[in-house]
């Protein structure tokens, strides 16, 4: 008689092979934040040997820092885990071997021991492609886009209705964007509507589509917005100013999923993903009765507020240095000098990243083929009265500058000493009042100089 196999005899798979089969980065880390096991995926992303690995706190390898993640204001998902007991899913800010940033979505899930108690946590790193278009459209590293970054990479590749808030300026589109980029419509089209510059015919006319004849002018069959994004995603923006009599056939089509062209009797099928926006507050909208409650309900199944960026100062210059390096010759001004981004750090862009932009586009032609100043600079009306007395003092409207002096030709040593006489010497003034850049300026300056004898 043959004895059966001792399965036992062939032991059991290590806990390394066990998670060796991940195809991703995977990571065990006890309450101390120690890695106790890492896979092979999780290795070789970090280049990193399993000896040199184990035993290292997991905020040394991916943060290179000497402190946990949530000392920097993050959400570290290791001490929620080990709160809560239960599962989380966080967008955090690596580092690469080359110390390069790089966007992740850690998955996090507690490993329990017999009684019930959290023993260790286990976290599958995802990284996201740091080549892919979105890092120009949504860049960042503060917390709060950090948590804005993770809302949106769990209700991207759902067909969930997502409503963006947020002041003017903070991006909108960029977030709706992001969202159909990581759907799974990516490979069909964005279709973006904008109600607040079309009048209310006109925008049933853009959604909707007519039927030939169905209103003067309409002298042939045109399709609607939805038409045109079936099978992807429609991004209707100024929500807010969509007209009562329009909202109600809105809400006929998400509960439905058909149009009706203008003047036509058909009722067309459509598989369209609705992004919508607004910059105003629709629940107040809603309590004025100048919104539908029950479209509100059904657009809101998912909202997304986008914080403004005085909430995000971190993120103030890396979107300037992107912002630089998409203006022509704004390459020439990186790195940005620390009396810069002091500057730029210190005002709170009620514009937001609109507004941002706009500055950095004035300052490049200020400093025209100068190095950027604080100078530069122009903001909003009363902003002098935030910065410190040893603070630079940016060109501002309400520094009452002097009216541009007009000239005609070439520029006469008379009207250079004008303008500076006019500012007390200050170079960027008198040069914004000339009309020159600093540059110029200082050249005109020095010949002057040189031309005094003795």
């Amino acid at each position: 008689m043959t004895d059966k196999p001792d399965n036992t005899s062939m032991g059991k798979p290590s806990c390394e092979q066990l998670i060796d089969i991940l195809p991703g980065p995977f990571v065990i880390i006890d309450k101390d934040f120690t890695i106790i096991a890492a896979n092979q995926a999780y290795q070789k992303h970090y280049r990193i040997d399993d000896g040199e690995v184990v035993g290292r706190h997991c905020h040394e390898v991916s943060h290179h820092s000497t402190e946990p993640c949530s000392h920097h204001g993050e959400q570290c998902p290791l001490e929620e885990v080990f709160n809560t007991r239960q599962p989380t899913q966080v967008m955090h800010l690596h580092y690469d071997t080359n110390g390069h940033e790089e966007y992740v979505q850690l998955q996090a899930a507690p490993i329990l021991s017999e009684d019930g108690e959290v023993m260790f946590m286990g976290e599958y790193v995802q990284v996201m492609n740091n080549q892919e278009k979105t890092n120009d459209l949504l860049i960042g590293r503060s917390p709060t886009f950090l948590r804005m970054i993770s809302l949106l990479q769990r209700v991207a590749p759902t067909s969930s209705t997502v409503l963006l808030q947020g002041e003017s300026g903070v991006g909108k589109e960029c977030v709706a964007e992001y969202i159909h980029h990581y759907s799974k419509r990516a490979n069909c089209p964005l279709v973006v509507v904008d109600c607040g510059t079309l009048g209310e015919n006109l925008i049933e006319s853009e959604l909707f589509g007519h039927e030939k004849g169905a209103f003067t002018g309409a002298t042939q069959r045109k399709q609607g917005l939805f038409e045109v994004a079936n099978g992807g995603t429609l991004f209707i923006d100024e929500l807010g100013e969509l007209p009562l009599a329009l909202q109600t056939k809105l809400l006929r089509v998400l509960e439905s999923g058909t149009i009706r062209r203008l003047g036509g009797n058909e009722y067309i099928k459509i598989d369209v993903r609705i992004i919508a926006a607004t910059n105003r507050n629709v629940q107040e909208m809603v309590s004025k009765n100048e919104f539908r409650r029950d479209l509100y309900y059904r657009l809101s199944a998912f909202p997304v507020n986008i914080p403004p960026l005085r909430d995000r100062k971190d993120d103030i210059v890396p979107l300037a240095e992107s912002f630089l390096a998409q203006i022509p010759d704004g390459e020439n001004q990186l790195p940005l000098s620390a009396e810069v981004i002091e500057t730029l750090l210190k005002y709170d862009y009620p514009g937001n990243i609109r507004e941002l932009r706009n500055i950095l586009e004035r300052a490049t032609i200020f400093a025209y083929d100068d190095v950027l100043r604080p100078e530069h600079f122009v903001f909003e009306e009363g902003f002098e009265a935030q910065l410190s007395e040893e603070a630079p003092v940016a060109i501002t409207p309400s520094l009452a500058l002097p009216t541009l002096i007009r000239r005609h030709g070439r520029l006469t040593d008379d009207e250079i000493i004008s303008a500076l006489n006019q500012t007390q010497g200050h170079r960027a003034k008198a040069a914004y009042m000339l009309g020159i850049s600093e540059r110029t300026l200082y050249r005109h300056m020095k010949r002057l100089r040189d031309s005094i004898p003795g």
